[in-house]
């Protein structure tokens, strides 16, 4: 008795060293966020202020309508969304179609093509930047929101298609030859089994895609020219470079920006954890 009361305690313990060592990492992590939104209402002088206060006083909830009235945020905003459903919408169709075909059809030289397209992810991006810019520009579609958005729909990305495909690959072939049975085609078994049950891998699918493109910074200032196309990440670029030192103004449109993802991820974070954990159960 007194060897499993000695091993239930060191359990106990185990688990209360764990939780404090995971809630000291948690908060080393959220300090960079809190420090963001603290600065957002403070006012210029006290940004400046040495020592930094981590709690602004007097607190300045006008910075919020200052920053996102300076620039026209509402229309990059219009931008960020429009490129970032397109895109994302394509990336998971086109994505989820090629996995469906690496997981349930057998042909030959499969496992190569798999392989290759794997290897296009240790590909740097700029190796391929000027040679694809070349390309939209013979295209004329330089200055217009297609090179963000048409590239989406051919092929979706070779880590989505990973990660799809090895989710496909635990749902049971028995489903599939059930469908048969039932006078199902390849795409009608695809739409009506294979989507619904993957629910969860395609919402990770959806959370890496709506992160990268409203993030993503390089390529609208690769593309697009006039301001009237500018996205939110290149609205807080300009923003940065016409107040240099108003980092309250830039950390208030900063927070503005980063709420969607945040919300994005809170709401679908059990179907995020359980994409990427069951991605890994089949080779």
């Amino acid at each position: 008795m007194s060897l499993k009361s000695s091993q239930k305690k060191q359990k106990k313990l185990t688990k209360i060293i764990w939780y404090i060592v995971v809630s000291i990492g948690a908060l080393i992590f959220l300090l960079p966020f809190f420090w963001m939104v603290s600065t957002s209402l403070k006012s210029e002088a006290a940004v400046l202020q040495f020592p930094p206060k981590w709690i602004p006083d007097p607190i300045k909830w006008s910075n919020y309508i200052e920053a996102l009235t300076v620039e026209p945020f509402g229309l990059f905003l219009k931008n960020t969304v429009f490129i970032t459903v397109v895109a994302m919408f394509g990336e998971i169709l086109t994505a989820s179609l090629v996995a469906y075909g690496f997981a349930r059809f057998d042909f030959k030289g499969r496992n190569i093509l798999f392989l290759i397209l794997l290897s296009t992810m240790m590909l740097p991006g700029q190796v391929t930047m000027i040679p694809v810019f070349i390309m939209f520009r013979n295209f004329g579609w330089i200055n217009t929101f297609k090179p963000l958005t048409i590239p989406a729909y051919f092929g979706g990305g070779a880590f989505y298609i990973f990660l799809l495909r090895q989710f496909f690959m635990t749902i049971p072939r028995e489903l599939d030859d059930a469908a048969k049975i039932d006078g199902c085609n390849a795409f009608q078994i695809y739409y009506k089994i294979i989507l619904p049950l993957s629910k969860p891998a395609l919402a990770t699918i959806a959370i890496f895609s709506f992160q990268g493109h409203w993030n993503d910074f390089m390529g609208p200032l690769i593309y697009l020219n006039d301001k009237s196309k500018f996205t939110l990440a290149l609205g807080l670029k300009m923003f940065q470079g016409m107040f240099k030192t108003q980092w309250n103004l830039l950390m208030a449109a900063s927070v503005v920006v980063m709420l969607p993802v945040l919300i994005l991820f809170f709401c679908f974070q059990r179907q995020f954890i359980e994409g990427i954990t069951m991605t890994g159960m089949k080779g």
